[in-house]
């Protein structure tokens, strides 16, 4: 779903920002770096930031509001270890040098239930064929969704790629856990709906 652009979003974009990267060079791969694609309006990704301050997060988002308001979220946070992709997906392999992410998360990702958009769907082959260039060898891929679909597509399409699931739940969210949520797991969490999780590694 396609968010509303805000009046002042275009000229925020534009002045630049510290959070704001546009190619990867500076930063240091040396150390852990997990991955966010789709990170919405950039709860995940600051609140981890802020949790784990040992790792370095990247997100990732094409639409400007959101990029514009987790970049907000992040300066008012005032955590260092994020940076901000305004970018497609598509791209990432031209974004980040091979084996260079330690983990991606692809959290509530678009459905895409028409069998016509099924590949622009983030877990689709092509895309995880992506992933598994930048990912290093010991990466790793953590999965949510709410939609059956997409969640039983995503393990047909795992059988055909480079990875191979390390741990499958339907009910993910009647299962305890310290991970940070976002706000379509929370919100979901709170109506009492099944968010289906998949962990996927390299084989």
């Amino acid at each position: 779903m396609r968010m509303r652009k805000k009046k002042w979003v275009g000229a925020f974009l534009e002045e630049g920002n510290k959070y704001l990267y546009e190619e990867a060079s500076a930063i240091d791969f040396d150390k852990t770096v997990y991955l966010e694609i789709g990170m919405g309006m950039g709860d995940f990704l600051v609140e981890s930031a802020k949790r784990n301050p040992e790792i370095f997060y990247v997100g990732l988002e094409r639409e400007d509001t959101c990029v514009a308001r987790a970049v907000k979220k992040a300066e008012e946070a005032g955590v260092e270890n994020i940076a901000i992709f305004h970018e497609d997906a598509s791209l990432l392999n031209e974004i980040f040098p091979s084996k260079s992410i330690s983990r991606i998360y692809l959290p509530f990702s678009d459905p895409w239930p028409k069998k016509r958009n099924h590949k622009r769907r983030l877990t689709y082959p092509t895309f995880l064929k992506i992933y598994a260039e930048i990912l290093k060898d010991e990466g790793d891929i953590i999965f949510k969704s709410d939609n059956d679909s997409l969640f039983e597509d995503t393990l047909e399409y795992i059988k055909e790629s480079p990875f191979e699931a390390v741990c499958v739940e339907e009910d993910y969210y009647r299962i305890e856990r310290d991970d940070v949520m976002t706000a379509y797991e929370r919100k979901f969490r709170e109506q009492g709906q099944p968010i289906h999780f998949v962990e996927m590694r390299k084989k």
